[in-house]
């Protein structure tokens, strides 16, 4: 095992308002026990938003006494679509509007600004990692899982052996673009919801905010026509709400949330047929509710994660742990491992 103090990498999680950094020692034991923010200013560009990256490195180095010249490399994650190298799609994102961002290689350009090796995940990814090496601990090499993490869109992560599984493309892990079965998930009349990315009736469609401001709740409004929520403009404000009355039994609330676990557990029963991982991990937003929704939420998912008894008996089904902080840990970690593996070689 590596002196914990001969060295440290960093993780930056970048987001559409913050940044949120950590700090990671040779040992693998973090340095910071909670959320350290700072503002992302993605908006204003990928020129700022890459010296506000170099800020939130600085300022978590400072705020935990390590000097600059121990960080070893840093990992960076960022919302997507990006490439596996963290090159930002070139049709731009949700977090990325301004038209510097098409096709511009963020972690390539934050690289040549530290001169240190910088190593990417999208943010599904880096939480999945996350989720994984807490649940499994020090064998966490040895196994498998896959998270589905529920938020404006379904994002997600496949774990192969310890280490996130890209692709070739990067594209690997994107749950939310999933097909999954509509029959018996849908009601009578209810139409088959569209996914922003072209798709109908994927995962994403269904399980994400997006999914409940433009499929969900206007169906189930029609059915509850007297609700409150019928009075409230525009939708996305009232779909925000939503999750209050899923906390408070609401009964049109608790069929919106139903069919989003409902179509989650159908996901993994996909993964579960593909790649017989040893644990199912939720995150997002239901992560944050009252402990006593997020628990039924949970028993939904595992009520519709058809497994057999021989995957029963050695997976879980679980939530993902920190949510908050578990994407720059996420980063941090395979920044870890590829710096690991280069020094062992």
């Amino acid at each position: 095992m590596a002196d914990p103090g001969s060295w440290v990498v960093v993780g930056l999680d970048n987001g559409g308002t913050s940044n949120n950094a950590t700090v990671l020692d040779a040992s693998g034991a973090f340095l910071v026990d909670r959320m350290v923010e700072t503002p992302s200013l993605v908006r204003q560009g990928p020129e700022v938003a890459v010296g506000r990256l170099l800020h939130a490195l600085d300022n978590v180095l400072e705020l935990t006494g390590v000097a600059r010249s121990r960080v070893r490399a840093v990992g960076l994650d960022t919302p997507g679509p990006a490439s596996a190298d963290g090159v930002i799609s070139t049709k731009g994102a949700t977090n990325f509007l301004d038209p510097g961002w098409y096709g511009f290689d963020f972690r390539g350009a934050l690289e040549h600004r530290l001169g240190l090796p910088v190593v990417y995940n999208n943010d599904g990814n880096a939480a999945a990692l996350y989720a994984h090496h807490v649940h499994f601990g020090p064998d966490a090499w040895r196994h498998a899982s896959v998270s589905a993490i529920v938020g404006t869109g379904l994002g997600g992560g496949v774990i192969e052996a310890g280490r996130v599984v890209k692709g070739a493309a990067g594209m690997a892990g994107e749950l939310g673009h999933v097909h999954i079965p509509m029959q018996g998930l849908l009601e009578e009349g209810q139409p088959i919801p569209a996914c922003n990315c072209g798709f109908t009736g994927d995962a994403e469609s269904v399980a994400s905010l997006t999914g409940i401001e433009k499929s969900l709740l206007p169906f189930w409004l029609t059915r509850f026509p007297d609700h409150e929520l019928a009075r409230v403009e525009p939708i996305g404000k009232a779909a925000k709400l939503l999750r209050g009355y899923g906390e408070n039994g609401d009964p049109l609330a608790l069929k919106v949330f139903e069919q989003q676990a409902m179509a989650i557990g159908r996901l993994f029963t996909i993964a579960a047929n593909f790649t017989d991982p040893g644990a199912y991990f939720l995150g997002g937003g239901v992560v944050e509710a009252a402990p006593h929704f997020r628990e039924w939420f949970l028993g939904k998912v595992r009520e519709h994660t058809l497994l057999r008894d021989e995957q029963r008996q050695v997976a879980t089904v679980a939530l993902v742990e920190d949510r908050d902080m578990a994407g720059a840990r996420g980063a941090a970690l395979a920044a870890l491992a590829e710096i690991s593996e280069i020094t062992t070689r």
